[in-house]
């Protein structure tokens, strides 16, 4: 296992993220316990140390498991993270109790990291809105008290809500964790809001470094490609490489369903291999292709907008279109679409066609969001 220093301490490169848990009968609340009792063993066995879990994760099943799995070895053996669930509202006002509970779900006397969850456009005024909600000085003061060692953030937001909440809690976050993987490194701003991040001095921590499996197999002249310049590195490493080779990035979550998996990523995880130039380039020209599919080609140059009679952000409405497109459903669409007044979502287009005529990249702009629409129902 390599290692990665953070503020004095050595963290496993690999994370273990327990939102994808063995189950029994493909019930995604019914958490297989003797096998993911024996995946924490065998993570621990593998050098891993940094356990990632959430109040929401596995119909809030996921912390009483690792709870039981973790505290059947030392607490200095383990560093674990939890997170405040900010993406459900009628939790906005109920930041210490639910701490409270979250400790007495994973056996603790304090958290190693402790996140805000899911900073997004659905939350974000909650988040900063201290004075009604109380979530930051609740962190806060469990920080001074000694029961968060280390506070962060997720974010699934667009790079104008993580700005924001830099702007009003970045002196205080020490780390953030952020969906990235070679396709959002475009496809969601994931450069931009590493290089924000590093402007900050805030390390990186990843999740859904595979992007939910898509990167675990490629097509098969893909596949041809990368085998060509590494003939013994499986296809899902390429992805870690890749992160690897981003200096930033301190910790890499995956969330591990098989025991194949996790040996797997173990025997990825026993060495540092980053990407050359070559690798990268051809790493990122797949990306590019891979992406093309099914999506349209919006530059957002917001020519567009200013013939809009409903005021559309059509490129940002495009830009979800492509997510949830390319995902095929997902929750990052609707989570943000759920933030804008129903007048400025997808099914207010009036189809009237003067967007279209200014597009320089002929986009069927609104055929593209009655589609939207359809697809959202």
């Amino acid at each position: 296992m390599i290692y990665r220093d953070f503020q004095g301490m050595k963290l496993s490169a690999l994370g273990f993220g327990a939102m994808r848990l063995p189950v029994i009968g493909g019930d995604d609340a019914r958490i297989d316990e003797e096998r993911a009792l024996q995946m924490v063993d065998t993570a621990m066995e593998g050098g891993i140390n940094y356990y990632d879990t959430a109040w929401g994760y596995h119909g809030e099943n996921s912390e009483l498991v690792m709870g039981k799995a973790l505290s059947r070895y030392p607490r200095d053996r383990f560093y674990v993270a939890t997170k405040f669930p900010g993406y459900d509202p009628a939790n906005w006002g109920k930041a210490p109790e639910i701490f409270a509970r979250q400790l007495e779900k994973l056996q603790v006397d304090y958290f190693d990291f402790y996140l805000f969850h899911n900073v997004c456009e659905m939350n974000i005024d909650a988040y900063l809105d201290d004075a009604k909600y109380g979530i930051y000085s609740c962190l806060m003061e469990q920080k001074k008290a000694g029961r968060i060692r280390h506070l962060g953030f997720s974010c699934h937001g667009s790079l104008e809500v993580l700005e924001r909440f830099l702007e009003k809690y970045g002196k205080d976050m020490e780390f953030c964790q952020l969906q990235l993987n070679y396709l959002d490194w475009t496809f969601q701003k994931g450069k931009e809001k590493v290089d924000l991040l590093n402007r900050w001095n805030i390390p990186v921590w990843v999740m859904e470094p595979l992007r939910g499996g898509k990167l675990a197999s490629l097509a098969p002249d893909h596949e041809a490609a990368l085998k060509a310049l590494r003939p013994d590195e499986d296809i899902p490493a390429w992805a870690f490489r890749f992160l690897q080779s981003i200096p930033s990035v301190t910790m890499i979550l995956s969330g591990m369903s098989t025991e194949k998996q996790l040996e797997k990523n173990l025997a990825t995880f026993a060495e540092d291999r980053k990407l050359t130039k070559k690798e990268m380039t051809a790493l990122m020209g797949i990306a590019d292709t891979m992406l093309s599919a099914g999506t349209v080609p919006c530059t957002a140059c917001h020519y567009c907008v200013s013939h809009c009679p409903q005021g559309l952000d059509i490129p940002h409405l495009l830009a979800l279109y492509n997510e949830h497109a390319y995902t095929g459903g997902g929750f990052i669409a609707p989570m943000a679409l759920a933030a804008l007044p129903a007048d400025k979502q997808p099914q207010a287009c009036l189809g009237c066609g003067s967007c279209e005529q200014v597009c320089p990249q002929q986009i069927h702009i609104p055929e593209v969001l009655a589609d939207f629409a359809a697809r959202l129902g």
